[in-house]
């Protein structure tokens, strides 16, 4: 059992086979270009929704932040600090005393001058 080959039949076996191992190795590396396009693509997907997730927390944060300085601007209309309500307090108390020390002056007099009357 002798095989026998012609050199231009060898020479068309080895590039047909060639042929079909470039074909295989292009549609491997297209389907792995295929695949990275797309893998490229869901990253972008995703990098433009934190971005956008990003912007959206900030403007959440910049209204925060508003509020808060307009409730800090409103804050002594409505609230007084505890030193102010002492020193208050301690004014209306000490003009309380002067009026009830003056009623009992009022007051002295009165008995004084009615028991001189009688």
């Amino acid at each position: 059992m002798n095989l026998q080959i012609d050199f231009w039949q060898l020479v068309g076996l080895l590039l047909s086979g060639l042929g079909a191992l470039i074909g295989v190795m292009k549609f491997g590396v297209s389907q792995a270009q295929k695949h990275q396009d797309e893998t490229h693509k869901q990253l972008i997907a995703r990098l433009d929704s934190i971005e956008k997730s990003n912007r959206d927390e900030a403007a959440q944060w910049q209204r925060v932040e508003r509020d808060f300085l307009q409730w800090k601007g409103e804050l002594p209309l409505y609230y007084v600090r505890r030193e102010d309500y002492i020193r208050g307090q301690s004014v209306i108390e000490s003009k309380l005393d002067s009026l009830g020390l003056k009623l009992e002056n009022a007051q002295l007099r009165g008995t004084i001058g009615g028991n001189n009357a009688s």
